[in-house]
């Protein structure tokens, strides 16, 4: 079996190589030119698929690395963004820190005649019965029971404990707050009386006085307890009964007593005891 096979696989190789040869000299003679461009047109479609296939294979990984890229960059301009913010936000808060500061340092240089003292507010206590302020002066910076307590817009309070370090400060809109007081225009004198709501109300104003809506209300300096002419409120409306001896006068305060920061005690300012002369006339 092993002779009679060896020639059979030899005359197949001779045949293949015959073949081959053939189809060689055809192709350089031009007469497969036919076939070859039938066979190589399909091929011709499935390598200009797989190049398709290959360059949005490239494409895609391109993206996807550029994309990693891009979430690094956000990233990073996203960090840039929240120090920039933060930045700002210490700028303004310098800025505003500076207008405070400017403007009660032209407050106080109107007034040559009195001493000041500039205080941070470190509470603010308007929920309870009384409404007050903590400030961060105390006896050791001359602060003492009585001192009024002002800003560039108008009286505050009144200083009604002390310690050390600290002081608490009576608010005007407190209603056990009495300030006596006048009408810039017409001169008319009542008393400021802080209400529950957190307003302002003038009361004790003669009848037969104008009040007029807008007008500003000054201390008037009566009674001793706080320095004349210092701005309190401003009018907003009337309020006049049948039958009563006074009318009344609804004063809106021009300080936003919520977002207090920094106020000014008149150190120079003392009030007056006047109750000594009233055990006099009693005895």
């Amino acid at each position: 079996m092993r002779l009679n096979g060896r020639p059979g696989r030899f005359a197949m190789l001779l045949s293949m190589l015959v073949i081959c040869g053939l189809l060689v000299l055809l192709g350089i003679a031009g007469i497969l030119a036919p076939v070859e461009s039938a066979v190589a047109t399909p091929l011709y479609g499935v390598n200009g698929a797989l190049n398709r296939l290959s360059i949005t294979i490239n494409r895609t990984i391109d993206e996807l690395n550029n994309f990693g890229r891009l979430r690094e960059r956000i990233a990073e301009l996203e960090e840039q963004l929240a120090r920039r913010q933060i930045e700002l936000l210490q700028l303004r808060e310098a800025a505003s820190d500076y207008d405070r500061l400017a403007n009660l340092l032209s407050y106080t240089s109107a007034l040559d005649e009195q001493d000041f003292l500039t205080a941070d507010v470190i509470s603010i206590d308007q929920t309870g019965i009384a409404r007050s302020v903590t400030i961060n002066r105390g006896t050791r910076d001359g602060v003492s029971v009585g001192m009024p307590v002002t800003t560039d817009l108008g009286l505050v309070g009144r200083i009604i404990r002390v310690s050390a370090n600290a002081s608490q400060v009576q608010l005007i809109i407190d209603e056990n707050s009495s300030v006596s007081s006048r009408l810039q225009t017409t001169r008319a004198e009542g008393s400021i009386i802080g209400q529950a709501s957190g307003a302002l109300r003038m009361t004790f104003i003669v009848l037969d006085e104008e009040i007029l809506q807008g007008d500003l209300v000054i201390t008037s300096g009566l009674g001793g307890n706080f320095p004349p002419d210092i701005v309190v409120g401003q009018v907003t409306s009337v309020r006049q009964f049948e039958f009563e001896l006074f009318q009344e006068a609804e004063v809106r305060s021009l300080i936003d007593f919520d977002t207090l920061e920094q106020v000014l005690v008149v150190s120079s300012f003392q009030p007056i005891d006047l109750s000594v002369f009233d055990s006099q006339e009693g005895s």
